[in-house]
């Protein structure tokens, strides 16, 4: 349920940022106020304060923020937590964020790989996934993990591309232990 209901928040703030024209801005400063947010956790508790009146939480986020951000974040800020759904705005706020770079065709790619990749390699990588992914742009994060051997592991979206020798070994070994039974 509460995923629904965060997905409908973000819905309605892709229409708006639709209509207003504005959507760049407000991916830009959803992701300020979510690193503002992250970092004053004593905010973060004053507005899940079950004693302080939604109308007093809603007072402070308007001045907090207004003048701040656009008035269409500053006014589903409000919304949101005059509706209550204050503790759901990190998940809002994600939704908004992959639709939003879905329809600028920005991929977000997770790469792990057995050792440091050179800038060089990372560039090769960057290219040969734009080329085979239809993505305009790519947030490559890498990771490092000394038990793939060699070879690397991609994750974009739900896909995951493992050419990694450890799954090569993996799946000889099984082949193997196959022969031997059969």
């Amino acid at each position: 349920m509460a995923k629904l209901v965060s997905r409908i928040y973000a819905e309605a703030l892709l229409e708006t940022a639709a209509e207003t024209g504005k959507g760049q801005e407000m991916l830009e400063e959803i992701e300020t106020v979510s690193e503002i947010l992250e970092q004053n956790p004593e905010f973060d508790t004053l507005m899940k304060h079950p004693g302080i009146p939604k109308q007093e939480k809603a007072a402070v986020v308007e001045r907090v923020f207004r003048g701040r951000v656009c008035d269409e974040i500053t006014g589903f800020l409000k919304l949101v937590v005059e509706k209550e759904r204050y503790s759901q705005l990190p998940a809002i706020f994600r939704h908004f964020t992959d639709q939003m770079k879905k329809l600028q065709k920005i991929g977000v790619a997770y790469v792990t790989t057995a050792f440091e990749l050179t800038k060089t390699q990372k560039e090769q990588v960057e290219k040969r996934l734009l080329e085979t992914t239809g993505y305009v742009k790519l947030e490559l994060y890498y990771d490092i993990d000394p038990l793939l051997i060699g070879g690397m592991v991609i994750r974009i979206d739900d896909r995951v591309v493992d050419s990694s020798v450890r799954t090569k070994l993996d799946h000889l070994t099984k082949q193997l232990l196959n022969i031997q039974l059969g």
